[in-house]
């Protein structure tokens, strides 16, 4: 298996998924999320396959699906789901794959085990996907030092909004990780427009 990244957040609806779709489309990877969720506005594989232009055997099943919105581990437990780690395992394809976490960075799982644990297991290179918005700086560095401290190894810094130059700049800095670019917010999103956004703002040689 070669070209495997791992997307996490500092939080939850700060367009990680968007920021998936475009790496995985312009890498032609296959995608998997382990764990989704939240059924009712649709998954996140769904979103993907809506995005990425990629072909519909390269979204690949989740391990778990749960219906109630909230934490894995919750959203387990009011399932009446038991979650096995060794479900989650990364599956074997051939060419790069995209896996994506859950919100942030230490997310449970399970009661017992966080996104960042499962990410440290994995020992693949992790993209950290940040907001722009007020508050980043502190939501970046302890998701940056919250991976470390499992040698989680980061592959750099990802953001998505508007551009804030020097609170972009100053995570890097501090954090001692490659900024690889910044996604606008698009007025539509649509395959095309998220392909070019992607191309413009991102240096595919960073993920070879």
């Amino acid at each position: 298996m070669t070209q495997t990244f791992i997307v996490t957040g500092t939080d939850t609806g700060i367009g990680k998924t968007v920021f998936a779709a475009a790496l995985a489309g312009a890498l032609g990877a296959h995608y998997w999320k382990p764990i989704q969720s939240g059924l009712e506005d649709g998954s996140d594989s769904e979103s993907i396959a809506a995005l990425s232009g990629l072909p519909g055997a390269n979204i690949l099943p989740e391990a778990y699906r749960l219906v109630t919105p909230c934490s894995p581990h919750r959203a387990a437990e009011i399932d009446g789901v038991t979650i096995d780690p060794a479900r989650l395992a990364l599956p074997q394809v051939d060419g790069p794959l995209v896996v994506e976490g859950a919100g942030g960075a230490l997310v449970p799982v399970t009661r017992e085990i966080l996104y960042a644990d499962m990410f440290a297991r994995w020992g693949k290179p992790v993209v950290l996907v940040a907001r722009t918005a007020l508050g980043t700086i502190n939501h970046s560095l302890l998701s940056i030092e919250a991976l470390r401290a499992r040698g989680v190894p980061i592959h750099g810094i990802a953001f998505v909004g508007d551009p804030v130059e020097d609170s972009e700049a100053t995570i890097a800095a501090i954090g001692k990780v490659k900024r690889l670019g910044r996604l606008p917010m698009l007025p539509e999103r649509t395959p095309a427009a998220l392909a070019a956004a992607f191309a413009a703002a991102f240096d595919l040689a960073d993920f070879a």
